[in-house]
């Protein structure tokens, strides 16, 4: 496990920055050095969404610094010419509009429903995006899928048996309101599966995935009979989540269908940690991040040991785990193109890994979101947050513009 494979290097800075210009990357150095201090990145992530609320204008600042480091563009048609650029160097598209149909009501998840299709419809238009990404807090109520886990929680049995007594519980009206949501998630897959764009379903809070991870399981069981439609996103960072992982593949089985994982290592650390000291439960985070590291990569082994069952997507910034898989597929003679094996980072990160891969033939994309300024600021901030540490995300990323700012001047 420790021996990397002789054909990709991550430190391969020329690969990682061919696509980007010297102002662009002299740009990228700008913001991250500015991530680093940590006083400001709190300040900003303060300020930038108050003085969004309040109408200040700063849409420019920050459409030229942060918003173009990782965001497509506003609109759908703006992500063209970064899919486009991307595809030049091998790399492929996951589209996701952070779509948030909470405020409106019935009419609001309606319409996040028809704007999830209409990336879809976008999507199955271009030549280098194969992916789509949904919430499903984007079309149904945080509340109603709040009780159903709880119930779901509550009751014995499998998950499904636990499910179906959750439903049972609820009232004629949350039934109905239920059924809406069941209805909408299976206009979305159906329309994916028409248009053969895969459709990524994003992991939520604990409080409320149990009906995320059934609704999952019966896209998948309608649409990944004979193709790969539907990917449930899997959070290691969660101690429960192997099992789990191990689960879905034997309902797969069962049911004869092809499992879609995409794995993470996640993202509800902080909130997660804090519910559970609130609410005195025990945490369901890992106690460290050798635990989440240990079990991330036992569940990629997992996967690729049950390949003909298990399309995997590999959604990781760890240097380590990305090789790893590499190996994996080596040590069983697989292409590291196989078609069940994806590998995914977030646009405007992790470069390194990204092209280095693509130039070795894997399979890779960038996670790209788009849509107007106020609508991202709370994954811009996000984004801020992650990086601002110098010893970790930041520190790293600073390392490789520089090395390759130098390569370039000698």
């Amino acid at each position: 496990m420790s021996e990397q494979s002789p054909s990709i290097s991550f430190d391969n800075t020329e690969n990682a920055f061919e696509y980007k210009s010297d102002k662009e990357l002299q740009k990228a150095d700008f913001l991250f050095s500015s991530m680093g201090y940590g006083w400001l990145v709190k300040l900003g992530t303060k300020l930038t969404p108050w003085a969004i609320r309040n109408r200040l204008p700063i849409n420019g600042l920050i459409r030229n610094t942060i918003f173009s480091q990782f965001v497509g563009g506003e609109t759908l048609e703006e992500t063209a010419s970064v899919a486009k650029k991307l595809g030049e160097y091998h790399v492929q598209v996951i589209l996701d509009y952070g779509v948030e149909g909470g405020e409106d009501g019935e009419k609001g998840f309606d319409h996040a429903c028809d704007e999830f299709i209409r990336v879809i419809n976008y999507a199955a238009t271009q030549p280098n995006i194969p992916f789509m990404s949904i919430k499903v807090t984007g079309f149904a109520r945080f509340g109603l899928l709040e009780k159903l886990d709880k119930s779901v929680e509550l009751n014995g049995g499998t998950l499904m048996k636990r499910y179906t007594k959750a439903v049972d519980a609820l009232t004629e009206e949350e039934k109905q309101e239920w059924q809406r949501v069941n209805e909408r998630m299976l206009r979305i897959c159906k329309a994916a599966s028409e248009k053969n764009i895969g459709v990524l379903i994003d992991a939520e809070e604990t409080w409320i995935q149990d009906p995320v991870d059934v609704l999952s399981i019966l896209m998948m069981d309608q649409f990944n009979k004979e193709k790969i439609v539907v990917y449930n996103t899997i959070q290691l960072y969660r101690y429960d989540r192997l099992a789990f992982l191990k689960d879905s593949y034997e309902a797969a089985e069962q049911r004869n269908f092809i499992l879609g994982a995409k794995l993470v290592r996640g993202a509800y650390m902080e909130k997660e940690r804090k519910r559970a000291a609130e609410l005195g439960y025990v945490s369901p985070i890992q106690p460290n991040k050798e635990a989440t590291d240990k079990d991330y990569n036992l569940g990629l082994k997992y996967c690729v040991e049950r390949i003909n069952r298990i399309a995997l997507i590999v959604a990781s910034h760890n240097e380590y785990s990305n090789l790893y898989t590499t190996q994996l597929l080596q040590q069983k003679n697989l292409p590291l193109n196989h078609p069940h094996i994806h590998f995914s980072q977030l646009y405007g990160m992790s470069d390194n890994i990204t092209f280095n891969l693509a130039k070795a033939g894997c399979s890779v994309s960038k996670y790209l979101p788009f849509g107007p300024i106020k609508d991202v600021i709370p994954y811009l901030m996000r984004r801020a947050q992650e990086n601002s540490s110098v010893s970790g995300q930041t520190g790293r990323e600073l390392g490789l513009i520089r090395k390759e700012l130098k390569r370039r001047k000698n």
